[in-house]
């Protein structure tokens, strides 16, 4: 068996009630990445944190493309629970695939967004949140290690990307056409 199915053998033994509960609380608030959306909205209704939802929805729409709709189908990795199958899940089993993780890449996609949108403070409350979505991943035996860290790394170039992608559209609306 190798290492990452061992590690997540390893979290079975941590179950508890409590954390149970908690951990199906904490990742379904990164169902349809419902949290970081839900934030998005409320920045883009109110004039003063207009910009920052917009870099933040720029970031999520890249990240829901590259990672839904690209990369899943493009890997195409089994979940952890369809190898692990005496593990009892406590949520529906996802329907699409494994790698890399749409929870944490949209919380990454979100944290950096965030941070790079001038709003660190916000970014810094938010990381805690997005960490322990992804550890519920695994913690739920949905996600590998590495799905998780490939949706880190996914979510963070994702946050990066829709920063730079209001900027240019900033510039690009300042200069007068001639």
């Amino acid at each position: 068996m190798n290492a990452e199915l061992t590690f997540l053998q390893f979290l079975q033994s941590l179950h508890s009630p409590m954390l149970d509960g908690s951990m199906g609380f904490i990742t379904r608030l990164g169902d349809s990445g419902i949290l970081w959306v839900t934030l998005t909205a409320l920045l883009l209704v109110f004039r003063k944190t207009r910009r920052v939802g917009c870099v933040l929805a720029a970031a999520l729409l890249i990240d829901a493309v590259l990672c839904n709709l690209l990369l899943k189908p493009l890997v195409a990795r089994i979940r952890p629970c369809d190898i692990l199958t005496e593990v009892q899940l406590l949520i529906p089993h996802p329907d699409d695939f494994s790698f890399p993780s749409g929870h944490t890449a949209a919380s990454f996609a979100s944290v950096t967004a965030l941070w790079l949108a001038g709003k660190k403070q916000w970014a810094m409350a938010a990381l805690p949140v997005g960490v322990l979505i992804a550890f519920s991943r695994m913690y739920l035996c949905v996600h590998y290690p590495t799905d998780i860290l490939g949706g880190v790394i996914l979510g963070a170039a994702c946050g990066w990307a829709g920063a730079w992608l209001v900027k240019k559209a900033e510039r690009r609306m300042a200069i007068p056409r001639s």
